[in-house]
């Protein structure tokens, strides 16, 4: 006889149609487990702020559990890894992000926590230059221990897969669908190489389609695991848009490639640019000194800190955040002093006039010592 565990119920908890990611965590949060959901009693849900009555009666009207049971024997068969926004091997960057999934579901060997992750992504229909451009950033890249993430999709995406698979990079592609096909079929021999060094990743379990709506789902997850977007050639409408756009929210860094004026496939470049969603670079060099992934040229004159600084109840909270590690990403810091995001950043520009913390690339900031 099956007994139900606790992956059991995490899975059949991400299948209640009424149940978003967001609500699932929250439901989480107050109980302290999946299975602790379905057992409440339906009064207990309601109470929950901004469960309510129709979300309530849904977990308790779900019947869908003999799919769960068929999708733990896929999981067991294929060696699929189930990956729980709780557990240490859940990707660091992806939890920040308030709509990140309940769980994952990964197939491969990389570290889904590896010290640098940047996607690459552009248009399915890319012209050679875009081509050029996309193999020689990866190569550019291959020096620095740097995952490459991308949709597994036509053109950019599977170019860059295939760059960094040639470069001997570890590489994953985030799928719209479960881990039973690849979408399209004809990337299935990149796919496979591809869980030799790096891994294919969703939130969706198998015998999903790879529907239209699934892939704004999917590209939260591109963009949220990762450090920087890279766009190489896009139009002025499309998934690597509303990726990028994400990126933004998520207070991710998100670069562009230039491309030639008139040309329909850099014009979703040049928009992202112009609006100044993204920044412009030419090459890896410039991605890497904006990121701070390489030394960076101290300017010739340094500022002398203020002495004898009265400091703010909010700016000791945010000093104190440095303590134990002297750089940190805002992200880091905002979750430490738990500050509205812009206090914040009107703390650390009062910081940083006095000379006591200092901006660094890839939204870091230094403590000055």
């Amino acid at each position: 006889m099956f007994v139900p565990n606790e992956l059991f119920h995490q899975i059949a908890l991400t299948q209640i149609s009424q149940v978003g990611d967001v609500t699932a965590k929250k439901l989480i949060d107050h109980l302290g487990s999946a299975s602790a959901v379905f057992k409440a009693k339906q009064q207990t849900l309601e109470r929950i702020p901004e469960i309510g009555t129709v979300r309530a009666a849904a977990i308790k009207r779900f019947k869908g559990f003999k799919r769960i049971e068929e999708e733990l024997c896929f999981i067991e068969r294929y060696k699929i890894q189930p990956v729980f926004y709780t557990d240490t091997a859940y990707p660091r960057r992806l939890r920040d992000c308030y709509d990140s999934p309940l769980l994952l579901y990964f197939k491969g060997t990389a570290d889904l926590n590896a010290t640098h992750f940047v996607n690459i992504i552009g248009t399915r229909n890319p012209s050679r230059y875009g081509r050029e451009i996309c193999e020689r950033l990866v190569a550019e890249l291959a020096a620095h221990n740097i995952t490459i993430v991308s949709g597994l999709a036509y053109g950019i995406d599977i170019l860059a897969h295939k760059a960094a698979l040639q470069q001997e990079l570890p590489t994953i592609g985030v799928l719209a669908h479960g881990l039973d096909r690849i979408y399209p079929a004809v990337h299935k021999h990149t796919a496979a190489a591809m869980l030799e060094n790096g891994g294919l990743l969703t939130d969706f379990i198998s015998q999903t389609n790879p529907d239209k709506q699934n892939f704004p789902k999917r590209n939260r997850i591109v963009a949220g695991m990762c450090d920087a977007t890279i766009v190489i050639e896009t139009g002025l409408y499309g998934g690597s848009l509303i990726t990028a756009d994400i990126a933004n929210s998520y207070n991710r860094d998100v670069f562009a490639i230039p491309g030639r004026i008139g040309d329909d496939t850099s014009a979703g470049c040049h928009h992202l640019i112009k609006t100044h969603r993204a920044q412009l670079v030419t090459n890896a060099a410039d991605i890497l000194e904006l990121m701070g992934w390489q030394p960076v040229k101290k300017p010739a004159a340094v500022q002398q800190r203020a002495l004898f600084v009265s400091l703010s109840q909010e700016e000791q909270l945010v000093m104190a955040a440095f303590h134990e590690q002297p750089e940190q990403h805002i992200d880091d810091i905002a979750r430490s002093c738990r500050l509205p995001g812009s206090l914040l950043n009107n703390v650390l520009m009062q910081l940083e006039i006095h000379c006591m913390v200092k901006s660094m690339p890839g939204q870091k900031y230094q403590y000055m010592g």
